[in-house]
């Protein structure tokens, strides 16, 4: 005679070693889903750090992609730190400006004007808010801010500049008429106001001597 309760205790055994899962089997299972996870997290971490940064640098530049209107006139928009930086060409290399009422002189970096194989004019002495610092002038075939294309411009080199920043000062920007509005800055070229120099030299600075 079979005892029923030895039956139904070897079932019970054999049911919760059934249900019993080898941790080693688990391991190798999910070895794959834990891979795919963290490629997904790493696709969604390069995903957002790539927004950011773009986004950060519209903030500093909002102004990369300038188109002229039909009437001639440029549009910029002022960035989050106050001032008027956009995307320009000198010589017909790309370069980062930042439009500057404050200088009477275009200004770029030493290192920048020598990428730009630019000739090396009379030596000057700037004043900076550092202290009086050694320079030199020279002679840009070009300036352009999207449709503004000035000839035969006069600039300032100094070893005090940003290496990548273009300083856009009054001898391109009186030759446009400038209006204000809101966070926005138009700049048109006058009316029957040529924008080429009157004459092919080098503007008058301080001499070092």
């Amino acid at each position: 005679m079979i005892d029923e309760r030895g039956v139904k205790s070897a079932e019970s055994d054999d049911n919760f070693r059934s249900a019993i899962v080898d941790p080693r089997s688990v391991i190798r299972g999910s070895g794959g889903g834990a891979g795919m996870l963290l490629v997904g997290w790493l696709i969604i971490i390069g995903i957002v750090f790539w927004m950011f940064h773009g986004w950060s640098e519209h903030q500093a530049n909002p102004n990369r992609a300038l188109v002229s209107a039909p009437t001639g006139e440029v549009v910029l928009q002022r960035n989050r730190a106050g001032q008027y930086v956009a995307d320009g060409e000198v010589n017909g290399e790309r370069v980062t400006f930042l439009l500057d009422t404050g200088a009477t002189q275009v200004a770029l970096s030493t290192r920048l004007a020598r990428e730009l194989g630019l000739k090396r004019g009379p030596s000057v002495t700037l004043q900076t808010a550092a202290g009086p610092t050694r320079g030199y002038m020279v002679r840009l075939d070009s300036v352009q801010l999207a449709g503004i294309k000035m000839r035969d411009v006069g600039a300032l080199v100094s070893d005090g500049l940003e290496p990548g920043l273009v300083l856009l000062g009054m001898n391109f920007l009186k030759r446009l008429e400038m209006i204000q509005r809101g966070d926005q800055l138009i700049l048109k070229p006058m009316p029957h106001h040529s924008l080429q120099p009157p004459a092919s030299r080098l503007p008058e600075a301080a001499s070092e001597g």
